[in-house]
C-alpha cells in the first residue's frame, strides 16, 4: 500500500481533511502531520476530537510567528518527516502558511505535490494567502479545483487540474444532520432561538486596532444581535475599546457549533473565505467584509456582497441580495471520492 503524508495546520484544513481521511485510508497508508500554525484548542485539538479523526502522527509544534519565520519552521521541520516517512506523495490544503511550506519543502525533495483546492484567485496581492495559493499551484503535480471558475483560473495560467467539486461541501453534508445532537445543551441555550448575525473576523488586513474599531461600529449599525465568535488573534485587541450592546463576543467555536449557528442565523458577516462558503451551502446572505473574494460564484448568484469594512451595512442590508437559483457550483458532494480514485489512478 503506498504511502501519502498529508500536512495540515489551520482550522479550514482539519475540516477538509475529515471528508478525505476515511476514503483515502481505504487505498493508501496516511500519515497526519499537523504543522502546528494553529494550536489553541479552539482552533485546532477540538476540531480533531470532533471529526473522530487519529491523532497526528507528527506534530511540527510551529507556534506563532512572522510569515517568513512560521514559514522557514515548517519548512526545515517536514523535510525532516519526509525524509523518513518517503512517501509516494505529499496532499497540502489551501493556502495557509502551512500550505507554502509543505508545497516547497515537497518539490524541492521531487516528490510528488497534491493541492486540494486549487485555483482560487482574489487578484489581491497583498493577501499572504494569494501569494501561498499561486506558489503553490505552480509547483504542485496534481490540482483538484473546488469549482469551474478555479479550474478555468489555472488553464489561463497555463496549468492543468481536475474539477473535483470542494471538500468542504463534502464535510458539510457530512455531518449538517447530526449537528442538533451534537451541540451543548449550554451552547443551545446561550444562542436561544432570538434573530441575530454571525459574525466573524481573522484576517490580519482586518484585526488592526484601527480597522476593527471601524468594523464593529459599521456593525454595531445592524438592528440587531449580533453573535461574535472571537479569533484569538483578535482577542487581544478587542479588549483595548468599548463594542455596543448589541455584539456579543464569544470563545471560538468548533465546526458543529459554527453550522448550528449557520442553521440558526439571519445573516452572515465574515471575512472568512469558508465561512462564505459555507453560508451559500446553507443558503443563507452572507456579508463579506472585503473588496474582493476568492468565491466569486456566491456574488454572481446574489447570496453574497462585498463591503470592506462593513460600510453601510444597516436593517436595510437584506433588500441588497438579489438571489438568484440556487447552484451546485461545488459539485455534489462527493469530492472525496473522486480525489482518492484519481490519486489511486496517478500515482
Amino acid at each position: 500500500m503506498k504511502k501519502l503524508v498529508v500536512l495540515v495546520g489551520a482550522r479550514p484544513q482539519f475540516i477538509k481533511h475529515a471528508p478525505l481521511d476515511k476514503v483515502l485510508k481505504k487505498n493508501f497508508d496516511v500519515v497526519l502531520v499537523h504543522s502546528g500554525q494553529h494550536y489553541d484548542f479552539n482552533m485546532s485539538k477540538i476540531f480533531f476530537n470532533s471529526f473522530g479523526l487519529s491523532e497526528p502522527d507528527h506534530n511540527l509544534n510551529v507556534g506563532s510567528g512572522t510569515h517568513s519565520n512560521q514559514t522557514n519552521k515548517m519548512m526545515v521541520e517536514f523535510e525532516k518527516i519526509l525524509l523518513e516517512e518517503k512517501p509516494s506523495g505529499v496532499i497540502v490544503y489551501g493556502d495557509t502558511n502551512t500550505t507554502l511550506a509543505g508545497a516547497i519543502a515537497t518539490t524541492k525533495l521531487n516528490i510528488p505535490l497534491v493541492h486540494i483546492e486549487a485555483g482560487l484567485r482574489s487578484h489581491n496581492m497583498n493577501m499572504p494567502e494569494e501569494i501561498n495559493r499561486m506558489v503553490t499551484d505552480r509547483i504542485s503535480d496534481i490540482l483538484f479545483c473546488p469549482s469551474k471558475i478555479a479550474v478555468e483560473n489555472l488553464k489561463n495560467e497555463g496549468i492543468k487540474s481536475f474539477f473535483s467539486g470542494d471538500v468542504m461541501y463534502d464535510a458539510f453534508l457530512l455531518f449538517k444532520k447530526g449537528v442538533e445532537k451534537r451541540v451543548d445543551k449550554r451552547f443551545k441555550k446561550i444562542i436561544q432561538d432570538k434573530e441575530f448575525a454571525l459574525l466573524t473576523i481573522h484576517r490580519e488586513s482586518n484585526t488592526k486596532k484601527n480597522v476593527l474599531k471601524r468594523i464593529l461600529k459599521n456593525v454595531s449599525n445592524l438592528n440587531m444581535r449580533v453573535i461574535f465568535p472571537v479569533h484569538p488573534r483578535t482577542k487581544k485587541i478587542l479588549k483595548t475599546f468599548k463594542i455596543n450592546r448589541n455584539i456579543e463576543p464569544i470563545d471560538p467555536v468548533g465546526y458543529f457549533e459554527t453550522i448550528y449557528l449557520l442553521k440558526k442565523c439571519s445573516i452572515v458577516l465574515t471575512d472568512s473565505g469558508g465561512l462564505q462558503k459555507e453560508a451559500y451551502f446553507a443558503r443563507k446572505f452572507c456579508v463579506t467584509l472585503r473588496s474582493e473574494t476568492e468565491w466569486v460564484e456566491t456574488v454572481r448568484n446574489g447570496y453574497n456582497i462585498l463591503l470592506p469594512y462593513g460600510e453601510k451595512l444597516d436593517e436595510n442590508i437584506f433588500k441588497r441580495f438579489k438571489p438568484q437559483k440556487y447552484k451546485y457550483f461545488y459539485g455534489n458532494g462527493k469530492a472525496s471520492q473522486y480525489i482518492n480514485f484519481k490519486l489511486k489512478e496517478l500515482l
